[in-house]
């Protein structure tokens, strides 16, 4: 039997608890306004993905830095406009990217359902998709998500950054409702991607008094990424995958941190609490393990709402 369609129907006795707490988020939301609605948003990924294999990562983190700042809202779609400075425009955001996928897809959808379907909504679906389309696990996504009005750059902020050690972690996820499996779950999302180099560059240049490499670095992979980031690097986009099958979603993450071959701090401070320790133990063992974690743990990201409206244009407020 398919391990996504496990996974799922596991998941489908835990969404309503979740669905109950989250503005009444519901799997039925658009069962009678717009019934096709996951039909269309897959195709719009699909297609995006087949022409380039990078969308299911940056669909993800998307995704991911949406959620984290106002709530599942869609606020990292706006367009800076006039004095206000969006989320997109924050530091953290200035690598993101595959905005088009959810713009086409909204185009596609209002084709059929005018004025009825989120952005943020079509956001979580995509991400959903991406994982799926990645080779990870599927999940029944709970919708009625609003869009907000508010975007700030400076909310940015907010975000975990890749120096976190795991107290700043547990906090910034326990700020957002979610736990310590959330967080060990949720990083597995690392699994795909790409990482520039001033995202981890502190930890092979001069990272302390003492050390010149981060010691919990193994040290092949510190001198690989060295000739990859040298000191005053020039080359713009410069970095290194997340891991060696960065396009696919597995554990290989987990595997990685075990061998301390991981790119950001935050990944290898998962190993120094024992708890953490066990869970990436844990899923480094188990592909199966992790998927139903991510998978319970995305739903419960996903439903953290705070929206107010369904906009017209996923990259400006009505």
């Amino acid at each position: 039997m398919n391990m996504g369609f496990i996974v799922a129907l596991i998941l489908c006795s835990i969404v309503s608890s979740f669905c109950s707490s989250a503005n009444s988020l519901s799997l039925n939301y658009y069962s009678k306004t717009c019934s096709n609605v996951e039909s269309i948003i897959r195709k719009v990924v699909k297609d995006a993905t087949s022409k380039d294999n990078t969308v299911p990562a940056a669909l993800l983190r998307l995704h991911f830095h949406d959620c984290f700042i106002r709530g599942c809202d869609g606020s990292v779609l706006l367009e800076s406009k006039g004095g206000n400075k969006a989320e997109k425009d924050g530091a953290p955001n200035l690598s993101l990217h595959a905005f088009f996928v959810i713009e086409n897809a909204k185009k596609a959808v209002e084709a059929v359902c005018p004025g009825i379907v989120s952005c943020a909504d079509i956001l979580a679906l995509a991400a959903r998709d991406s994982v799926v389309l990645a080779g990870g696990p599927t999940w029944e996504v709970p919708k009625g998500r609003k869009d907000g009005r508010t975007s700030k750059a400076t909310e940015t902020a907010k975000l975990p950054t890749p120096a976190f050690n795991i107290s700043q972690l547990q906090q910034s996820f326990s700020l957002r409702g979610l736990s310590t499996d959330d967080l060990v779950a949720l990083s597995g999302g690392h699994t795909l991607g790409f990482s520039h180099c001033s995202s981890f560059e502190k930890r092979i240049h001069n990272f302390n008094s003492t050390h010149d490499v981060d010691p919990t670095m193994h040290p092949t992979f510190a001198a690989s990424l060295k000739n990859i980031c040298p000191v005053n690097n020039n080359v713009k986009n410069a970095g290194a995958t997340m891991d060696p099958s960065s396009t696919t979603f597995d554990n290989t993450y987990y595997k990685l941190i075990l061998q301390r071959k991981t790119l950001f701090s935050s990944d290898q401070a998962l190993l120094t609490a024992p708890y953490t320790k066990n869970l990436v133990s844990k899923f480094a063992g188990s592909k199966a393990a992790f998927y139903t974690a991510f998978a319970n743990s995305m739903i419960k990201m996903s439903s953290i709402n705070g929206g107010q409206e369904v906009r017209k244009d996923c990259r400006a407020v009505n």
